[in-house]
């Protein structure tokens, strides 16, 4: 355990939502949250887009925050993540506040959190037997989609000279404009993640984080993973990344490869959402 470190960039946000009243499950009110989530669903041979009215309870609702490093071995990705992450902590300060429960992922970097409260909210968690099974990677299925839209077998760096790819090498923990507060989550097994939801009668996951055509899908924690639990799924589409170069196929910019991976996971994942639907709920 390194107090030094631990201290660094933890704020503690006092305050949850404690209680409300008993509703059907069938009716929108104010305790819930409500939203409209974006998918793309066949239409002969070609796909349309359809936008449907969702509600979710906040107690029964977590955050996920993917892989956002304090530094990325692209710097592009640094900057980009660096960007957004201010943007999910806002969204995040809300949610926490309004009952939604917080899990922080920053893959390959628990021993950095070792000893928290938050992290050892995740480790103490007796691991659910069928969780046990829970792969490292959950890879294309092609039984359930198609390869993705977007060629990022070159890693997807858009930096030019590329950077060197170095891995686990660069991040060390969570970047600092996103906070923790002492009641969230710390975890990047998705056998703890996802014994601590159905411990605590979690249904829904929004994600958010990077990228989106690695991470946020593959990670045992990702989409993919919680789809094939059985859990509601929904992706924050503006609050999301990808690894992408344009110099590969499909040749569009960046933000477009990213909304190609979007669209790939309305397609056969889940639905998205923008941000500010969600937060609206919580202001």
């Amino acid at each position: 355990m390194r107090p030094t470190r631990l201290h660094i960039g933890i704020v503690l946000v006092l305050g949850m939502l404690t209680g409300c009243d008993q509703k059907k499950e069938s009716q929108i009110s104010s305790e819930t949250i409500q939203f409209t989530g974006r998918s793309k669903v066949p239409a002969g041979k070609d796909w349309k887009t359809e936008n449907k009215k969702m509600a979710w309870k906040p107690e029964e609702t977590a955050i996920i925050i993917c892989d956002m490093w304090d530094e990325h071995w692209c710097r592009g990705m640094t900057d980009r993540v660096a960007e957004m992450a201010p943007k999910i902590n806002e969204m995040v300060l809300l949610a926490r506040k309004n009952g939604v429960a917080i899990i922080h992922s920053p893959s390959d970097n628990m021993d950095f959190y070792e000893g928290t409260p938050q992290r050892n909210r995740m480790t103490n968690m007796k691991i659910a037997d069928w969780a046990k099974d829970i792969p490292g990677w959950y890879h294309i299925d092609p039984l359930k989609e198609t390869e993705l839209p977007i060629d990022d077998s070159d890693e997807g760096c858009d930096d030019y000279p590329k950077c060197e790819n170095k891995n686990g090498k660069v991040w060390s923990r969570q970047i600092n404009t996103i906070a923790i507060d002492r009641e969230d989550g710390i975890s990047d097994e998705g056998s703890e993640i996802l014994s601590y939801f159905e411990q605590k009668g979690i249904k829904n996951v929004i994600m958010t984080g990077v990228a989106t055509n690695i991470c946020v899908l593959g990670r045992s924690f990702g989409i993919r993973s919680h789809i094939k639990a059985g859990l509601n799924v929904i992706l924050v589409r503006d609050l999301t990344d990808s690894m992408y170069n344009p110099e590969m196929p499909p040749f569009v910019s960046h933000d477009e490869g990213t909304q190609l991976v979007v669209e790939h996971i309305e397609k056969y994942w889940c639905p998205s959402v923008l941000s500010k639907d969600l937060v609206q709920n919580w202001k």
